[in-house]
Formats: structure tokens, C-alpha cells, sequence
């Protein structure tokens, strides 16, 4: 009776029911490196992402984008600056007893380290030299103002160098020579302003160890009187010296003096002709470089 009843509902009922569809798998699309599609999609993707960081008021410029280029402006517009307050051997470069203060737009000698030798302050724009400068500078051997604009050296402003050795003051506009200490052996003055009168007669009488003189391109009318006996190079050439006696170089009263340690005059570019005053020569050993015509 059941086997019966089972048949009968396969019969029945099972050709009511429809047969459920077959599944579709879902298509995948496989792109090569090379299409177009490719590229195109990656593109586009990149202009959406730069769309995002368009400001509101039009303009293609992000924000951080924005911060950056108005940091550099302030940055550009910040003109370079020379600290010249700083301490010395920061503004300087200190070495081992020597001071290079050299092209800092310095107005004034800095203040130095005691032990200072040497003092290289050329191409500034320092104007006037104070007897303070160096009171308490007594080692310094060797002093460049070369370059400078000094007008103006006080009275004694070189007096306590007792060890002294170089000193040039080439390049400013002096019309006077200071007072010079006593050990010098070279003196450089070249390229100033100064005339006859702005050195003394006895400037140069005392410093016995002077070997190099240096007077070149200024004002000069006369040779200075009184050089020392030391005095091996003299450069007098492009002032404008008329003049000279036979007391110059040599002694007028002494015909057998020779001046032994003279080896350079140079007096080219002055106005004088030096063949007319052939006595005043006669004690050295070699004829100064000039005009003989």
C-alpha cells in the first residue's frame, strides 16, 4: 500500500515542477598591458585624483601647494645681511695669532684677541683708525688695511706696536702719513692721496730696520728727506715730483759716500727729468727707473 502511494505522487506531482535554470557564470574581461583601456582608465583616474585638490575659487593649485610657493616668495624676498656686531673671531676667522677680517664690510677695527700678531682687515670700508684700536695690542708684527676707505689715522695710533714689522695702508685716501713705530722694515702707502706736505722731515729718519718703501701713485712733489741708510726698494713712481738735490740720495758734502744698500728707485710717471740731475745719483749703484729725456 505505501509502495502505491509513492508511485502514484512521482506520477502526480513531479512533472508540475520546473526545472530550475542553469547558472551563468559571470564573464570576466582580461585587458593587456598594451590596450588602450587600459591607459585610458588609469588616466582618467589620475585627473579625478588632481580634481580633488582644486581650491574653490578656480585656480588648479592645491593648498599645501599654495603654503609652499609663499613660503619660497618670503624666503626670496629677504635680501643677504652681514652681522658686523658679531664677536670677532665669529665675524673674523681667528688662527692661531693671526686675525683675517678680510672683504666683511667691517666700518671700524674690530675689537682683537690679545695675543693677536697678525691683522688682515683688506677690502672693508673702515674710514678712520683710532689710537685706541691697538692700546692693548702690543704683540701685532704685521698690519694689512689695504683696500680700505681711511681717510683719517690719530695721533699714536701706531705708537705702543713696538714690534711692529709690516704695515700697509695701500689703497685708502689718505693725504697725511701717521706717526710709524720704530721697528718697521715695510711700509706700503701706494695708491693714497698724500702730498709732500702731509709727511714730516723726519718721518722715516728714525726707523733704521726700514728696507721696503712704498709711495707709488699718489701727490708727492719732492722724494721724502732723511731715508734711512736700510732702505733697499723705493718706489716713488706716478706722483708728481719736479724736483730733486743732490742731497736726495746721497751727500753733497761727501764724494766718496756710497749708498751700499739701495737696489730699486723707481720715479717713472713723474714729471721730472731725471738726466738733469745726474749728481744726485752719483752714490748709488744702479741708476733710478724714470725719464732721462
Amino acid at each position: 500500500m505505501e509502495t502505491l502511494e509513492a508511485t502514484f505522487f512521482l506520477f502526480v506531482f513531479v512533472p508540475l515542477v520546473n526545472p530550475a535554470p542553469p547558472l551563468q557564470q559571470e564573464s570576466l574581461q582580461f585587458y593587456e598591458y598594451d590596450t588602450d583601456v587600459s591607459m585610458g582608465s588609469l588616466t582618467q583616474q589620475d585627473d579625478e585624483i588632481q580634481s580633488k585638490d582644486i581650491r574653490k575659487d578656480g585656480t588648479n593649485i592645491s593648498l599645501d601647494t599654495s603654503l609652499m610657493l609663499q613660503s619660497d616668495d618670503r624666503q626670496l624676498d629677504v635680501p643677504p645681511t652681514k652681522d658686523t656686531n658679531l664677536p670677532t673671531c665669529l665675524l673674523c676667522v681667528c688662527l692661531s695669532g693671526s686675525v683675517y677680517c678680510e672683504e666683511i664690510d667691517i666700518e671700524a677695527v674690530p675689537p682683537l684677541p690679545k695675543e693677536t700678531a697678525y691683522l688682515y682687515a683688506r677690502f672693508n670700508k673702515i674710514k678712520r683708525i683710532a689710537a685706541s684700536d691697538f692700546a692693548d695690542i702690543t704683540t701685532l708684527r704685521r698690519i694689512d688695511f689695504s683696500g680700505n676707505r681711511i681717510e683719517e689715522i690719530e695721533d699714536g695710533a701706531f705708537s705702543k706696536l713696538l714690534l711692529l714689522e709690516e704695515l700697509s695702508l695701500a689703497e685708502n685716501r689718505l693725504v697725511k702719513l701717521p706717526v710709524l713705530p720704530p721697528k718697521l722694515t715695510t711700509f706700503n702707502a701706494n695708491q693714497n692721496r698724500i702730498k709732500s706736505r702731509g709727511i714730516k722731515a723726519n718721518a722715516f729718519k728714525k726707523l733704521t730696520n726700514l728696507a721696503y718703501l712704498y709711495l707709488g701713485h699718489n701727490a708727492l712733489e719732492s722724494v721724502p728727506l732723511n731715508l734711512p741708510e736700510s732702505l733697499r726698494i723705493l718706489h716713488l713712481q706716478y706722483n708728481n715730483i719736479t724736483t730733486i738735490t743732490d742731497d736726495t740720495f746721497c751727500k753733497s758734502n761727501n764724494t766718496r759716500y756710497i749708498r751700499t744698500s739701495m737696489d730699486e728707485i723707481r720715479m717713472e710717471g713723474n714729471p721730472i727729468v731725471l738726466a738733469k740731475h745726474v749728481n744726485a745719483f752719483s752714490c748709488l749703484r744702479m741708476l733710478p727707473v724714470g725719464t732721462y729725456y
